[in-house]
């Protein structure tokens, strides 16, 4: 990576972010545009531009178990909570570094966008 990735400089901490849980392989960030009362971001340490450049599956696996147990620690499965992975500027990815959108505190209407 050549230093242009956002979350790249996040996760070596050269770009501030409120970190709501760290490890060696992924890192869990409250949203700063939040489109609901909890917004959070779980992603890889390691760079992942989208869901389908995932060459790794133990990279989905960590992510994931993350995002689950992240929800879980916050009491957020409780009245549930909802997993969102945009993959590619037409589905609404701004950001080349794949994550995952974890969303609770409110009802959500289905379809989604």
């Amino acid at each position: 990576m050549d230093g242009k990735c956002l979350f790249c400089e996040i996760a070596a901490g050269r770009v501030p972010a409120e970190a709501v849980y760290r490890d060696e392989n992924v890192l869990v960030i409250r949203d700063i545009a939040p489109q609901a009362p909890v917004h959070l971001l779980v992603m890889p340490v390691e760079h992942v531009e989208s869901a389908a450049e995932v060459q790794k599956p133990e990279v989905w696996s960590k992510v994931m178990d993350c995002a689950v147990k992240t929800a879980a620690r916050l009491g957020l499965d409780r009245d549930g909570y909802r997993l969102v992975v945009n993959c590619g500027e037409k589905a609404g990815q701004t950001i080349p570094h794949l994550h995952i959108h974890l969303l609770a505190g409110r009802n959500f209407r289905w379809p989604p966008g």
